[in-house]
């Protein structure tokens, strides 16, 4: 197997156009790869500069895990610190578990941040919805958003090779008529919900206001899991 590391995009555009199949950090493809066999071509974007950054609003998908650090919000840092051990997040990059896992553990935390995504393919980068990043497997250069007021995560305990746990993603967010948003996504099992409600008038409010999103089809453990959290976030100061 040949791995190509691009430099600039357009040679990641080429190395695409030749079959180069998007490899991450391996963490999650080897296995596969040994057992089905590997391709011709693989290819790594951690040469590449625009998917490697790490800034107050963006993050590449090139960077690892353990990179992610208090530059980005809270819920997206806390959500790349507990993905699996310190050696798969040593290894494991930002987009390999937004597209490639099945469990997708910062989906959640990119999606409470309103996350739009940047994708490469053979003609170029363009900007998307993650919903359609998850769904069709692009290439995913990064993620950008605007910087939350305040942001939370909670995720429940789980063991090694056992169902996924609840995860639940908050975040605050300014609108431009001074009125407060908040965003929810909640990860029950391998499915990702979201939610959003005004939460300038407190808590109950803003929970109520959630009864009449998705959020309402959740068993009671992660609404009770939804309904804590909200509460929290929204009694504390705010911050990123």
């Amino acid at each position: 197997m040949l791995l190509r590391l691009p430099t600039s995009l357009s040679e990641a555009q080429h190395c695409l156009a030749e079959g180069a199949v998007p490899v991450g950090g391996a963490t999650l493809v080897w296995a596969l790869w040994q057992r089905d066999g590997f391709p011709e071509q693989a290819m790594s974007l951690r040469e590449l500069s625009e998917a490697n950054r790490t800034e107050r609003q963006a993050l590449g998908a090139a960077v690892l895990l353990h990179q992610v650090d208090d530059r980005v919000p809270e819920v997206l840092r806390r959500a790349a610190s507990t993905v699996g051990t310190g050696a798969v997040r040593r290894t494991a990059t930002v987009g390999g578990n937004i597209v490639g896992s099945t469990l997708r553990c910062l989906l959640p935390a990119a999606l409470a941040l309103n996350a739009r995504a940047t994708v490469l393919d053979r003609d170029g980068t363009y900007e998307t919805d993650l919903g359609e990043v998850v769904a069709k497997r692009h290439l995913l250069l990064g993620i950008r958003w605007q910087d939350p007021m305040t942001s939370g995560y909670y995720k429940e305990p789980g063991e090694a090779g056992g169902p996924p746990p609840l995860v639940v993603a908050t975040a605050v967010h300014a609108g431009d008529d001074g009125r407060h948003q908040l965003s929810v996504a909640v990860r029950d099992g391998y499915e990702v919900t979201t939610g959003t409600a005004d939460c300038h008038t407190g808590p109950d409010p803003a929970l109520r206001a959630l009864d009449r999103t998705g959020l309402a089809s959740l068993p009671g453990p992660a609404r009770e899991a939804v309904r804590r959290e909200v509460t929290a976030l929204l009694d504390r100061p705010t911050n990123r």
